[in-house]
């Protein structure tokens, strides 16, 4: 039998912070006491916090560890553990992994080829080699403007560990590319491209969308039933983009672009997830709405860490402190991601759930990460 005791810690509760002790036994949270110990072998965490392990639902950082450089194409297991151990050293312990479907062919193509089922496979074979440190889902992020979608869908089923499938539409004059002056410059720095080549790919790419938006939408909802996942939108900008995503039964939006959008979203009874990086930095990269915005209207639900992992706890103390909350903070990067991605077994510091934890340190408003626990084992 495998025991550790937590004591003297500050304990991140769904609601409240109490300072108490946790035992953990067999990859499980046994018990907690609000009091103190006297049990043998107790480690001291001398007023540190203890938090559930963060779930994150969105990131791109496997593509980065990928192609680190432009035209690079990392070697995928290596790219694979690079990734693992950096969400472990940033206190993520169970990570939806993004892959994106539907690929283009000829001169749009730039970087969309098709890869996600050969990496999916890949990733799924070393999880079952137990080469991983944390837990690893998959997210598959559907683009509805491609050629290929309906093709790729079909390559996964129910055994692939699917948890989340996002319905994505990044056709130009479309949701985060409805500002073309800013798709211009976006695609003239990424690409190179002159005026009138970008013209032609705005012509070509808006033509493909029209084409096969409703098609390609009708086989994702019905992908996500068969793989028993979570439907999620992308970059909902409008009222009528919310209402089209209640009529597909999401229950998931990551990151509406603008206010109206997060507030029919919660009409409608969507949780409502903004990216950790927007709310560090202070605003948006792209001019989308804020995520501070959202959070003082009371409007943000989840955090992402999206591009940057070790935005994710700096976030959720963030939020802490603009709610004067930090367990509400917290619940943002664990109950709430938990509960938006149907997982039962995790996201509270609760007795039977999986014991992954975080003990945390705070200086000011950055926290320091001092141990990250997945199932009672440390990991970092």
């Amino acid at each position: 039998m495998t025991e550790r005791i937590l004591s003297n810690a500050r304990l991140v509760l769904p609601t409240e912070i109490l300072r108490g002790t946790v035992l953990l036994r067999e990859g499980v949270i046994a018990s907690i006491d609000t009091g103190g110990t006297a049990l043998p072998g107790a480690e001291d965490c001398d007023g540190d916090f203890i938090c559930p392990g963060l779930i994150e639902l969105h990131t791109d950082n496997l593509e980065r560890h990928l192609a680190p450089r432009p035209g690079v194409d990392w070697p995928h297991a290596a790219a694979v553990v690079a990734h693992d151990r950096e969400l472990a050293g940033c206190g993520i312990t169970t990570v939806f992994d993004a892959l994106r479907l539907g690929s283009l062919t000829g001169k749009d193509r730039r970087g969309r080829g098709r890869y996600a089922r050969d990496l999916a496979t890949e990733l799924l074979q070393m999880r079952s080699a137990d080469a991983l440190k944390i837990s690893h889902f998959l997210h598959l992020r559907a683009e509805v403007c491609s050629e290929t979608l309906i093709e790729e869908l079909e390559e996964f089923g129910p055994e692939d560990r699917v948890g989340i499938v996002s319905l994505m539409d990044h056709t130009p004059g479309q949701r985060q590319f409805s500002n073309l002056a800013q798709l211009r410059v976006y695609m003239r720095g990424k690409h190179g491209l002159t005026d009138a080549e970008f013209e032609d790919h705005v012509a070509r790419q808006q033509a493909l969308g029209a084409r096969v938006r409703d098609p390609h939408e009708t086989a994702v909802v019905a992908a996500a039933k068969r793989y028993g996942a979570v439907l999620a939108s992308h970059d909902d900008t409008t009222q009528a983009h919310v209402a089209t995503s209640a009529g597909h039964g999401v229950r998931l939006a990551e990151f509406p672009t603008t206010l109206v959008a997060a507030q029919a979203c919660h009409a409608h009874g969507i949780a409502v997830m903004m990216g950790a990086p927007n709310l560090v930095r202070g605003g948006s990269h792209s001019g989308n709405v804020a995520a501070a915005e959202l959070a003082q209207a009371g409007l943000l639900d989840i955090v992402s860490s999206d591009y940057v992992p070790a935005a994710l706890l700096q976030a959720a103390v963030q939020l802490g402190q603009i709610w004067d909350n930090l367990a509400a903070g917290i619940a943002t990067v664990t109950a709430a991601p938990a509960r938006a991605a149907a997982l039962h077994d995790r996201g509270l510091l609760q007795v039977g759930l999986r014991a992954d934890l975080l003990r945390v340190r705070l200086l000011g408003a950055t926290p320091l990460l001092q141990a990250v626990w997945v199932r009672g084992t440390r990991v970092a």
